[in-house]
């Protein structure tokens, strides 16, 4: 079986990106910069107690609404016995852990790529500290989410030591998802009406 480090490039790829995919891409949106915009969504029911499910398929972008994807992406959520979960699946803040390292781990081969980087290997380890104090609501001082997450990454690729770090700073800055935890980002917590609830809360 092959791995990552002994899979012979394609003709026109690296890292596993088809490059001249990847350049229209890019043109096209210097081109049009309203193809940026995209809109990611999820559903998600709770099952019971600590328990849920999200499904995650349709979405917006490059101008219009997506429709490569037949089924949904479906997740459960659960808890740790200590947490009084039976262990249905990874938990949230675990899921957050696993949503920063594959687009930290994306996002460093994307602009590895885009520099003409040849990635050997990539592999990431992730621990994030967390009070439940917090989210008990025992004591206010306590932030409820991760006090602190930190991110070891094991890459050997064919560049110098300073090129290297150069692009795992930029990784840093220009990942989705270490953006979004890294600065304030607005959530709107609503309760969503049915339709007899909305025509009664007008009348």
């Amino acid at each position: 079986m092959m791995t990552p480090e002994t899979t012979p490039a394609q003709p026109g790829h690296m890292n596993g990106l088809d490059v001249t995919a990847a350049l229209a891409t890019i043109d096209a949106i210097k081109a049009d910069s309203s193809l940026g915009h995209f809109q990611f969504r999820a559903r998600n029911t709770w099952i019971s107690g600590g328990e849920n499910r999200s499904r995650i398929r349709d979405f917006y972008g490059a101008g219009r609404e997506d429709d490569s994807r037949s089924e949904p992406f479906t997740f459960t959520n659960g808890e740790p016995p200590v947490l009084l979960g039976n262990n249905e699946g990874a938990n949230p803040v675990e899921f957050l852990l696993h949503a920063l390292a594959g687009c930290v781990t994306t996002t460093f081969v994307l602009h590895a790529t885009a520099r003409g980087i040849t990635i050997e290997h990539l592999s990431t380890e992730l621990e994030g500290d967390l009070d439940v104090q917090g989210l008990l609501a025992l004591d206010e001082s306590v932030p409820a989410g991760y006090e602190q997450i930190r991110i070891r990454m094991d890459v050997k690729a064919n560049c110098s030591e300073e090129e290297l770090a150069d692009l795992i700073a930029f990784t840093r800055q220009h990942s989705p998802v270490c953006n979004t935890v890294c600065r304030p980002v607005p959530v709107m917590l609503e309760r969503k009406l049915d339709v007899t609830e909305t025509v009664r809360t007008a009348v």
